[in-house]
């Protein structure tokens, strides 16, 4: 299918669809769009060093190719995977030499063709994948202008990016592509593959299973055509049909990486979504969470934290619901505690919700941290040896069962300076609206007691 020679093997079809203007660039229309102030600074060729921070085969590469196409400049690529610190020096050097070419070219025999000076783009491929040590060899020279980085990556460059590297660089977030910009790219790629017959309903399903991701549509457009050529030897002209395309597909990708970005984003959404009581939302990040492999404690844990954080007293059996969940995990094992897991999500996900539980822990820590402990009061302190009695220890203590209401009206328990406090305040919601009219009437004991002294 693709071109080779003797000497060289295929280029792959991803690599040979690479845009190389503007025009035929497929999606970021936001960033590299007619008037984008980016594409503005790309042809005026006053590009800054920068950080390409966007999921896999959503054009970071392709971007920083097509960069140094239009502003003429020298191009290099070190992938951080195999990149060393002598492959850095060696395209410093390079690059030093052709921004003083003119004063150069008498004493230095370096292969290079022109005889203007010539800007280096230096792109770093998966830069998060560098160490500290070495993202600060590149500091120098990025700052005196040797060469221009453009540093390309899937992870959050605010934690992975060194500070004083991404203080001298701009960071722009491209997006995953939209279905129609994939469709787009692999109606395109058709021109390589003209001797394969290929539906428009096929690439709509290459398209939809490719997660916006280019490269992977491509390689999946390539291995199809592979297979048919194989299956379809003999005939005028092999097609793309469904068995193939699944043949290629093998198993949807999805982005997901236990240490990174997509799986914090991925909990994230899936917690959001439990909160915010939609069950549908969070049985699918579930499904997501289950199919990429996510440790189902870990999920189980989540559930469970929020059932006591988000739902608490509004429905105290949410918390039993996730533990039980947890358990099914622990003795089950998967598949079949998904059931389990997908059991608690939907409860808790369905379920009132309510913040007064982690509302009151969090007053009470700050009247702790502020206030201080104080004293526990004489009469709630337990007289373990007769001679305690004699100090008042547990004096005039009332047990509450010996009361009517099973209640003492008027007494206190907090200390002394936090008298009267009042960290837990349960909303109108579920089974805390039973619990605040308990609480409102024991109150009402409380200020009878005091309009009868």
């Amino acid at each position: 299918m693709a071109k080779e020679t003797k000497d060289s093997a295929p280029e792959p079809l991803a690599f040979r669809m690479r845009p190389k203007t503007f025009d035929q660039f497929v999606g970021q229309e936001r960033l590299v769009g007619k008037g984008a102030a980016l594409r503005e600074l790309i042809e005026k060729d006053q590009i800054p060093s920068l950080v390409l921070w966007g999921p896999p085969g959503c054009g970071k590469t392709s971007l920083a190719y097509l960069i140094a196409s239009v502003t003429q400049s020298h191009f290099e690529y070190l992938s951080a995977v195999e990149g060393t610190l002598a492959d850095l020096r060696r395209v410093i050097q390079e690059a030093r030499a052709r921004l003083h070419r003119e004063e150069n070219k008498s004493h230095l025999r370096i292969h290079l063709s022109q005889t203007k000076s010539q800007r280096t783009i230096l792109t770093i491929d998966e830069i998060h994948r560098w160490s500290r040590s070495q993202q600060a060899a590149l500091l120098p020279y990025v700052e005196d202008g040797t060469v221009i980085l453009i540093g390309c990556t899937t992870e959050n460059p605010y934690f992975e990016v060194i500070s004083p590297l991404l203080s001298r660089a701009t960071v722009y977030k491209l997006n995953p592509l939209t279905t129609a910009e994939i469709k787009t790219i692999l109606k395109r790629a058709l021109k390589f593959v003209q001797h394969i017959k290929v539906s428009s309903e096929i690439l709509n399903v290459i398209a939809e299973y490719s997660n916006g991701d280019a490269r992977r549509a491509l390689n999946v457009l390539e291995t199809a055509v592979t297979i048919a050529e194989k299956s379809g030897k003999g005939k005028k002209k092999a097609e793309l049909n469904k068995e193939i395309i699944k043949e290629a597909l093998q198993s949807r990708a999805i982005i997901y990486d236990k240490d990174r970005d997509a799986h914090y984003d991925t909990i994230s959404a899936f917690i959001k979504s439990m909160r915010g009581s939609d069950p549908n939302a969070a049985v699918f990040y579930l499904v997501k969470m289950l199919k990429a492999g996510e440790d189902p404690e870990f999920i189980a844990r989540r559930i469970m934290v929020l059932a006591s954080e988000d739902i608490g007293n509004a429905d105290p059996n949410a918390l039993t619901v996730a533990a039980s969940a947890f358990e099914a995990v622990q003795k089950v094992g998967l598949p079949e505690a998904e059931l389990a897991l997908a059991q608690a999500a939907i409860y808790v996900a369905c379920a009132p919700k309510s913040n007064a539980v982690y509302r009151a822990l969090s007053a009470a820590k700050q009247d702790l941290a502020q206030k201080g402990a104080g004293e526990v009061p004489l009469h709630l302190r337990n007289p373990a040896h007769p001679g305690l009695e004699k100090h008042g220890y547990g004096k005039d203590y009332q047990y509450p069962h010996h009361w009517p209401e099973g209640y003492v009206p008027g007494e206190t328990y907090l200390p002394k300076h936090l008298v009267g406090a009042r960290y837990y305040q349960p909303t109108e919601r579920g089974y805390e609206k039973i619990i605040k009219a308990r609480l409102n009437y024991w109150k009402k004991l409380n200020q009878s007691l005091k309009d009868n002294k």
